[in-house]
């Protein structure tokens, strides 16, 4: 809760009071147009540091998303060699930007990678643009998620670091006035969202990926279920 003041992350208050400030002053003196354009800056930078409380999902497997915006990407896509698949989601500005860690597990790497400030709806910025990576071990293996800058956001900030365990939809961080987060999980599993779609951070269900021992035990069940429902094949007397 150290992040947050009146359900609002404390950076917005570093940028919007100096802006609110100016512009009674600009009303003191009188400088109206000046005013109302400071004041309404002032909103929206409030407006964009909100951090409001969400629902976490408690589905087994669960893969939520990190942040607010459209899916942009579903693809399939290798990383460190391991086939997998990539969900790439834009935060356009009036998003919440506050991030949250798409799973409950420990972070065993967090990276950051300085680099261009190309706008986030362009494929090249998941690989050029300025961000942190973040590796989580969970239950079922290893994920991979990023935060990266944009064209207007020019830093990521993470409220994490390495060999600390976060929950699902537990807040790790957030990128400044536009953005974009990227989600790698390996191919096993499941994606239950599509280009297009809008999401929530920490509510929204990306994907779902069980631990491997639950994925055979649902599969037992499943080859049970098939064997008690077969129609006998063979000779009738």
């Amino acid at each position: 809760m150290r992040y947050i003041l009146w359900g609002m992350v404390k950076e917005g208050y570093y940028f919007g009071l100096p802006l609110l400030v100016l512009g009674g002053a600009a009303y003191l003196a009188q400088w109206t147009i000046a005013a109302v354009v400071l004041v309404c800056l002032a909103l929206f930078v409030f407006s964009f540091f909100r951090d409001p409380e969400r629902v976490i999902p408690d589905g087994r497997g669960a893969i939520v998303s990190p942040g607010d915006g459209r899916v942009v990407v579903v693809t399939d896509e290798e990383y460190a060699g391991r086939p997998g698949k990539r969900i790439s989601i834009f935060l356009a500005v009036w998003n919440v930007h506050v991030n949250r860690a798409p799973a409950a597990g420990v972070i065993t790497r967090m990276e950051y990678r300085p680099g261009k400030f190309l706008a986030a709806m362009r494929e090249r910025a998941s690989m050029e643009n300025e961000q942190n990576v973040f590796t989580l071990s969970t239950d079922a293996g290893e994920l991979v998620f990023k935060q990266i800058a944009g064209l207007i956001a020019r830093r990521v900030v993470s409220w994490k670091q390495e060999g600390e365990r976060v929950a699902r939809g537990e807040r790790i961080g957030l990128v400044r006035f536009g953005s974009r987060v990227d989600v790698w999980v390996p191919k096993d599993a499941e994606i239950l969202v599509r280009v297009g779609e809008n999401v929530k951070g920490g509510s929204s269900v990306l994907a779902s990926w069980l631990p491997k021992a639950a994925n055979s035990h649902l599969n037992e069940l499943q080859d049970l279920a098939s064997d008690a429902n077969a129609t006998p094949v063979g000779k009738q007397n």
